[in-house]
C-alpha cells in the first residue's frame, strides 16, 4: 500500500487521472444550480433589508427589563 494513494483515513485519493470528463450537461446544470441557489439567498437578503423594521423587538427589551428590575 503507498502511502500517497491514500489518505490518513484510509480512503484512496483519487488522481485526476482517474477521474472522468463532465458532461456538457453536467457542467451547465451545475452552473444554474449554482446561480439558482445565490439568486435565492440575495433575494432573501434583499427581503430582510426591505422589510426590516427596527422595532419590532421593542416589546422585549421592556419586558426583559422588567424581569431584571423584578430579580435585582
Amino acid at each position: 500500500m503507498e502511502r500517497t494513494g491514500f489518505e490518513p483515513f484510509g480512503e484512496r485519493l483519487v488522481s485526476a487521472t482517474d477521474a472522468q470528463p463532465q458532461s456538457r450537461a453536467s457542467k451547465y446544470l451545475l452552473r444554474a444550480g449554482t446561480g439558482l441557489f445565490w439568486s435565492l439567498v440575495a433575494a432573501i437578503v434583499f427581503a430582510r433589508a426591505a422589510f426590516f423594521e427596527p422595532g419590532v423587538y421593542d416589546g422585549f427589551s421592556r419586558v426583559a427589563s422588567l424581569a431584571k428590575s423584578l430579580m435585582f
